[in-house]
């Protein structure tokens, strides 16, 4: 790591992080919470997009007055970072910030994410940092193999990332690796303080400065009735698919919509400054037990 971690305050939801790495390099760990490996998960869910879980990490950061909170899932595939301020970083602030690392690194590359990202998502990595953005399926094994493929008909990418914190890059071999999306982080706060910029985590926060962000976002999973009528003789993949093809129908029929140009999965539109997302979802990260279709909506003022 340049710079090493040397005095700067991190919290860590992960005991092998803090004791075989962080703390070697000098960093201080003093607040990091639920370090004891407990299969039962008692304090929250495991995962960086649950609002507890974040709720937790960022009052660990406040109370700690550390310059940096890191949180990961059971097997360190996806991450979450919070700055020195209780700024969460996860979904697509998360993208946001790899992308600006990223692409300072690589200008002007190609950057893959998941189909549900945001519009203001688009505008800052092609706008503000001059990159591209390459929205395609959700499943961070699509957007590995998307970037992969670009790649291979010269197009070039060095990140695929998700909204739900998984995420890979080309330095890396295109792993699936939360862990390695944080060193990326905790290299660029070590840089800063290495340098003389200053403690805290302003330099990350300064890097998704520009970031146009929703005022209200919504994502709701529709359950799909199984018993349902409409149902009967058919299987959820062919109502959702139905259901998907008619909406396509009305957005394609109504001129005050305007269709996404490009995409690639579900129904993507915008009308009057909100966004809408509908997408057959069969599955979503393993907890479902009952396929449903999936709703994003995004205003902005």
């Amino acid at each position: 790591m340049e710079g090493g971690a040397m005095g700067t305050h991190l919290l860590s939801r992960d005991y092998v992080s803090q004791d075989k790495v962080l703390e070697p390099l000098g960093a201080v760990t003093a607040g990091s919470q639920f370090l004891d490996p407990d299969g039962m998960f008692p304090n929250h869910i495991p995962n960086p997009e649950d609002r507890e879980a974040m709720k937790a990490i960022t009052q660990a950061v406040l109370n700690n007055k550390a310059d940096l909170g890191i949180i990961f899932d059971t097997d360190v595939d996806r991450s979450a970072a919070v700055d020195s301020t209780g700024r969460e970083f996860n979904r697509n602030r998360l993208i946001a910030l790899m992308s600006a690392i990223v692409l300072e690194e690589h200008p002007g590359t190609t950057i893959v994410t998941d189909s549900v990202t945001s519009d203001g998502l688009t505008e800052f990595i092609e706008k503000k940092l001059g990159g591209k953005h390459h929205r395609f399926k959700r499943g961070y094994k699509n957007v590995i193999d998307e970037a992969i493929r670009l790649n291979s008909i010269e197009v070039e990418s060095h990140l695929a990332i998700e909204t739900s914190g998984h995420g890979a890059l080309k330095e890396n071999h295109w792993l699936d690796d939360g862990a390695y999306l944080m060193v990326k982080v905790l290299n660029k706060l070590a840089a800063a303080r290495a340098s003389g910029i200053g403690g805290g985590s302003k330099v990350l926060t300064d890097l998704v400065e520009g970031l146009l962000e929703a005022a209200v976002a919504v994502e709701l999973r529709l359950k799909i009735n199984q018993n349902h009528e409409d149902l009967k003789g058919g299987s959820f993949r062919e109502y959702g698919e139905a259901v998907l093809k008619h909406l396509e129908n009305i957005v394609a029929s109504d001129s005050k919509l305007l269709k996404a140009p490009v995409n690639y999965e579900g129904v993507r539109s915008m009308i009057s400054g909100t966004f809408f997302f509908f997408f057959w979802d069969p599955n979503k990260e393993g907890i479902l037990i009952q396929p449903c279709v999936g709703l994003g909506l995004e205003e902005y003022h």
